[in-house]
């Protein structure tokens, strides 16, 4: 009987929870931000660095090469 009513309380306690969102208290953000900068300085730091960097890199020769097939789009015109 008492595990019975123990098993009765705690669902009740679960599923008092269940259904309340509470806003984030931090912002997602900043938090990303606050993250890769801690990346930065922990022991992988230098390959957060590198990956930084690749990323960057490979948006640079993506906007090359898209501003090279826009000038040659617009020179066969």
């Amino acid at each position: 009987m008492q595990l019975v009513a123990a098993a009765l309380a705690a669902a009740a306690i679960f599923a008092g929870g269940c259904g309340k969102s509470e806003a984030p208290k931090v912002d997602a953000a900043a938090e990303k931000a606050a993250a890769h900068e801690r990346s930065l300085k922990g022991p992988l730091g230098g390959q957060v660095k590198a990956l930084d960097d690749a990323k960057k890199l490979q948006e640079d020769l993506n906007n090359k090469a898209s501003e090279g097939v826009d000038r040659i789009d617009k020179e066969a015109k």
